[in-house]
């Protein structure tokens, strides 16, 4: 990986690093976003599922969310003409390549634990 250090060559390098890993994070930001993809690849389909899947979220933010996430192409919505009408929520093949950096972040958050765990002991 290419550090940021001086120098207007350098300088572009850092850009170059920066400028996708902020857009990365922008579109997954929060503490619910993640999560909310997670459960929708679980299997958790309609917006209750989900609601239950994830505790402390509310109602608002998840549907604030899930209209985000729509909007990034991470999920779809599809919408049932059904009595009443039903709605689910199912990931799209873009949040696929998602999972590789969610595992990342799972092996990460276990080491980190274990770390902090112990240094407290």
């Amino acid at each position: 990986m290419t550090s940021c250090k001086d120098g207007e060559k350098d300088h572009k390098q850092c850009m170059n690093i920066l400028l996708p890993v902020r857009d990365a994070l922008d579109v997954i930001n929060g503490k619910w976003k993640l999560q909310i993809i997670i459960a929708i690849n679980n299997g958790n389909k309609r917006f209750k599922d989900i609601e239950r899947q994830i505790p402390g979220i509310t109602a608002r933010m998840l549907s604030k969310e899930l209209k985000d996430l729509e909007s990034h192409q991470l999920i779809k919505r599809t919408v049932y003409d059904t009595l009443p009408v039903s709605v689910e929520y199912t990931p799209t093949p873009h949040a696929a390549t998602l999972m590789p950096l969610i595992e990342a972040l799972k092996e990460w958050g276990t080491l980190h634990r274990k770390k902090i765990l112990k240094d407290k002991a």
